[in-house]
């Protein structure tokens, strides 16, 4: 298995993407998901590594040895929730079931003009986080990517939402000018997200219980929002089968502090806190944990704090 999230080939060429997003729009939702049953199969049976990875975190979620057929729902609802990126793209929620819990909390600190700090993870589908747009209109949203990850599938759904596409932060571009992009999103009292659940190379991480055993949690989202002092969200897009979503908000904090003096023990009772949110959600929904790799041993390369440019993490 590779060392490292970063090292994982895209699933997919240009050609064989180009038509999955084209018989999508053409031949309708209801088509696609039984055909999608195939490449779900398909992905079970020659990606190795991420069917392993997928075992190791249902047998740990489960407490016993996952079964094949519970590795591939794994699967198949990942599929499922990158189908549906291309239809929420592209035709909104319409056809959708969206429960959305807790965004009269969030409501309320966007009307009194402050930025807020949305933070999530790679659970369920981060795309459904967008229909926030709809229900905030006047409130700017701009979501972290790492569009060098799977560039050829980002390029294709941006195709189909160019306004979308624009309101992206690619935090490949570097950590001053995310950063930066993300102070002027807040301080002109708009909306930041987010993921914090994997560290890119070479970037910090610490180590807390999730699911018991240590894992490797990055920093510098943390970091980050220290220093903007903005509300903190943590909000999470879960699939529930069908067409259905759950995006639930809970307020994390109104802001966070790190002090200097108590830095390390600050940083690991803040990771603890956000890996006991995540786990409450691995249980609530199993198959929305879309880690497909080795989780909980990931490389951590510098484990100490490092400055808030450098910190940034993936979403």
């Amino acid at each position: 298995m590779s060392d490292h999230w970063q090292n994982q080939r895209e699933g997919g060429n240009r050609f064989w993407l180009g038509v999955l997003v084209s018989a999508s729009l053409r031949f309708g939702h209801g088509f696609m998901r039984h055909f999608l049953y195939l490449i779900s199969l398909y992905y079970f049976l020659r990606r190795g590594a991420e069917r392993r990875a997928s075992r190791d975190y249902l047998t740990r979620l489960f407490g016993r040895r996952a079964k094949p057929w519970q590795v591939f729902k794994h699967i198949h609802y990942f599929a499922m929730t990158q189908l549906d990126r291309i239809y929420l793209l592209a035709q909104g929620e319409r056809g959708y079931d969206i429960e959305v819990n807790g965004i009269e909390h969030l409501q309320q600190y966007i009307a009194q003009g402050r930025g807020v700090l949305l933070v999530g993870s790679h659970q369920g589908s981060f795309e459904v986080l967008r229909t926030l747009a709809a229900r905030c209109p006047d409130v700017p949203l701009r979501v972290l990517l790492d569009k060098q990850k799977t560039p050829t599938m980002t390029e294709l759904l941006e195709a189909l939402a160019p306004e979308v596409g624009e309101a992206v932060i690619d935090v490949s571009q570097g950590g001053a000018a995310t950063t930066l992009a993300i102070a002027e999103t807040c301080g002109a009292g708009g909306m930041a997200a987010l993921l914090a659940d994997r560290g890119r190379a070479h970037e910090a991480l610490r180590r807390v219980d999730f699911l018991g055993e240590p894992a490797p949690f990055p920093i510098g989202p943390w970091l980050l929002a220290s220093k903007l002092q903005a509300p903190v969200f943590l909000c999470f897009g879960l699939y529930r089968g069908g067409r259905r979503y759950a995006l639930s908000f809970e307020l994390f904090a109104e802001r966070v502090d790190i002090p200097r003096d108590a830095r390390q023990q600050a940083l690991d009772d803040i990771l603890r806190r956000y890996a006991q949110r995540l786990e409450h959600y691995a249980r609530l929904e199993p198959y929305n944990w879309f880690n497909f790799y080795d989780f909980w041993q990931q490389e951590s390369t510098q484990p100490h704090a490092m400055s808030e440019t450098r910190a940034i993490g993936e979403a």
